[in-house]
């Protein structure tokens, strides 16, 4: 079984629609772009915060911005340069997630100031070893989140000082959507304590976390299908267990990352009726608004757990 076949394919048609403003070698030129300042950011995801801040005072070029790009595989190509031509600020998420990026930022040159969003996150920064084997998805931290969106607003404060008020502004009204967020998904396990769930993968991990829910998904599980590989026979009959015995209130489910294998417990957890919450890696088709895709995931945890 081959693990996300269309991933990499996928990544490198979104680069090249990307290239396709870009590919000129005059990005700076764009009509669209004139008198912004120029932020790359390794995915979509960054880039809706960068948005969230800049507002249009910004012009945002994400490398990867389609929904089934993958950025743990992703190799970056000589064209994906052009993307940082006049570019002000550099946003990556770290951790080993989108290594690619790095070395693009830093042959970049010039004055680029870059933010590396796992610098942010207190679990990671507090043991430099934790790199390894923390969870890397640190977008689901809303904490992170809002310390990266005030560093985002103190950076673009420093390129463009004239609209410094505004960044700022636009930081706090984040920060606070994004802390009444934060208490919506505390709550969660509150009213259900010691709840517990599987996922088909740990991308949701520190949401749920955050939400006090126990991960009951077998720890060879989550692994394999985290390293895009076949989980073992046995972790997989352990897993397809706790919905078919319905030991589990419900089935958080990544459909970017679907496989043969995690599609197979979701069908077992609808015929059980265990709930199944879906959740994305990067913001689904059509959704520009990093809160507006956090809190539509978040209420429809919320809202599976409630009925469970």
């Amino acid at each position: 079984m081959t693990i996300r076949p269309s991933r990499s394919v996928a990544a490198g048609v979104a680069v090249l629609t990307l290239l396709g403003v870009t590919a000129c070698g005059e990005p700076s030129t764009v009509a669209s772009e004139q008198g912004k300042t120029v932020v790359v950011t390794s995915t979509v995801v960054w880039g809706s915060v960068v948005r969230a801040i800049g507002g249009e005072r910004v012009a945002v070029r994400s490398i990867i911005s389609d929904p089934a790009g993958d950025p743990h595989g992703y190799e970056a190509k000589p064209a994906d340069s052009a993307a940082f031509q006049g570019a002000k600020l550099a946003v990556s998420n770290g951790g080993g997630y989108d290594d690619f990026f790095a070395g693009l930022a830093n042959t970049a040159g010039g004055d680029l100031r870059k933010i590396v969003a796992v610098d942010s996150n207190e679990k990671i920064a507090a043991d430099g070893s934790g790199r390894d084997h923390a969870n890397e998805h640190v977008w689901y931290d809303f904490h992170t989140v809002e310390v990266v969106a005030g560093h985002i607003a103190d950076e673009l404060s420093a390129v463009d000082p004239a609209n410094k008020a505004e960044f700022a502004a636009n930081a706090e009204a984040f920060g606070k959507k994004i802390e009444e967020l934060a208490a919506k998904a505390e709550a969660i396990g509150k009213a259900r304590p010691g709840v517990k769930i599987v996922a088909s993968e740990p991308v949701a991990g520190l949401l749920l976390e955050h939400a006090g829910l126990t991960d009951a998904t077998p720890e060879e599980f989550a692994e394999a299908i985290e390293e895009e590989t076949d989980p073992p026979a046995a972790a997989v009959a352990a897993t397809e267990a706790l919905v078919t015995e319905k030991q589990v209130a419900a089935l958080i489910y990544n459909e970017q990352a679907e496989t043969p294998v995690t599609k197979s417990i979701k069908d077992k957890a609808v015929a059980a009726g265990i709930p199944v919450v879906t959740v994305t890696e990067t913001l689904p088709p059509g959704v520009t608004s990093y809160l507006d895709w956090m809190t539509k995931q978040v209420e429809s945890l919320s809202g599976a757990l409630a009925v469970a």
